[in-house]
């Protein structure tokens, strides 16, 4: 099946669905949530999808549908789909890969005559990355009813635009947003292909990854008080440096999580992302820090227990210094699992097809785990070269595109057929 994939008609709609004429865009592509570039990306999606003969509409949040209708309006979609923004200079694969390979299934279908006996819906979601306003999945968050828009209202980009602003721009009525939420019977199950954003399936040399859960982060912020001084005149002993006292945190997070996943079934991640130095002048002892530190792993228990070892790493440098280290926690989700029963079927499309494929986690989010909130869903993941994303070196093979689009053709062929 994978070799039949018309590989011409993937390259072409690749090249229409990020608005260029060559994917080797050194400047990579900025598609921003809510943004001109982004519902440009949105039409041409509706003009392949009209191509393939679906029916289309925007729905109240600006989420894009594409729907071969098989059955009546009462009955439930089969849904695939992924999302056409990016961040800032991202690549051109990050989302594109699943909004793509939805599209090309259905035109293999077509091409094969096959006769669905349930509705299928490409849904191309708006607002997936937060590089804009600092919120991600907005599109899929209204479909399954978790959008809180008061809390996101105000949000502004570096510009100074509000996100309410962004969304009247984009043609979303702000008042009607909640009516994006689709009733749990209108949808059957759902399924997502997306680029790895990884090395293990190209350093495996596998074909797809089945995904079982995606790891959601626990995140900390730590704020060491020191004392602000003069470089010059401060004796080194007299001193309470704040980057000093808590220098040693970097490597306690670092090792600690290579050490934790000696032991561990459920690999666990930890980074040190972010710090702010107070006052920041060349001439002044630091007297503040602030650390950002995200934690993540499928394993909710391995995850929340590691962040306890960091704020007790933090009480003795407290002690030790004779200083304040205040630990806040700032997220602290729930981590994701998908549906075992669509694992299941994606593991038997793998093996019609022929492609050789293992299970694994997600480190990143996608709009599946807010579906996984309401409906049977699914992830799979394609390589991605030397594991880049947002990246304007971002790059999937067209094999492995078409790879990807033959699994997604047994899918629908088993869930909508006879």
């Amino acid at each position: 099946m994978a070799m039949s994939i018309d590989r011409a008609w993937l390259e072409e709609k690749l090249l229409e669905l990020n608005l260029t004429d060559r994917m080797d865009v050194p400047e990579g592509f900025s598609r921003l949530s809510f943004s001109q570039e982004e519902k440009r990306a949105h039409q041409q999606f509706i003009n392949i999808a009209q191509e393939l003969g679906l029916e289309t509409h925007q729905d109240e949040a600006g989420n894009q549908w594409a729907i071969w209708k098989a059955a009546g309006d009462d009955q439930p979609n089969i849904a695939v789909g992924s999302h056409l923004d990016t961040v800032y200079s991202g690549g051109g694969y990050d989302g594109v890969a699943g909004v793509l390979t939805g599209l090309a299934a259905i035109k293999q279908l077509k091409d094969l005559k096959f006769k669905p006996e349930k509705n299928i819906a490409i849904i191309c979601f708006v607002s997936e990355e937060s590089a804009r306003f600092g919120v991600s999945t907005v599109g899929s968050k209204a479909i399954a009813g978790m959008l809180d828009k008061e809390e996101i209202a105000s949000l502004e980009d570096k510009d100074g635009v509000t996100f309410k602003q962004a969304i009247d721009s984009f043609g979303v009525d702000w008042e009607s947003i909640e009516k994006a939420e689709v009733p749990t019977d209108k949808i059957e199950s759902f399924l997502e292909l997306h680029i790895e954003q990884g090395s293990i399936l190209e350093e495996a040399g596998v074909s797809i990854g089945i995904v079982n859960g995606i790891a959601c982060p626990v995140r900390l912020k730590v704020n060491v008080k020191g004392m602000a001084n003069h470089t010059g005149t401060t004796p080194m002993d007299r001193r309470k440096d704040a980057l000093v006292i808590c220098a040693p945190l970097f490597n306690f997070v670092h090792d600690k999580a290579l050490e934790v996943n000696k032991q561990a079934e459920v690999p666990l991640v930890a980074t040190v992302s972010t710090v702010k130095l107070k006052p920041n002048a060349m001439n002044v002892i630091p007297g503040e820090v602030e650390l950002g530190i995200d934690i993540r792993s499928v394993d909710d228990t391995r995850k929340r227990n590691f962040a306890d070892d960091i704020r007790a790493y933090c009480r003795d440098l407290a002690e030790k210094h004779g200083v304040t280290v205040e630990v806040a926690t700032l997220v602290d989700n729930d981590s994701v699992l998908l549906d075992g029963q669509i694992h299941e079927k994606i593991e038997a499309a793998c093996q019609s097809a022929g492609l050789t494929y293992i299970s694994m986690n997600s480190g990143a989010g996608h709009d599946v785990m807010n579906m996984a909130a309401k409906w049977p869903s699914g992830l799979l993941f394609i390589p991605c070269r030397d594991g880049l994303s947002h990246h304007p070196k971002e790059h999937t093979e067209v094999d492995d595109l078409a790879k990807g689009t033959a699994i997604i053709v047994n899918y629908l062929q088993a869930e909508a057929g006879a």
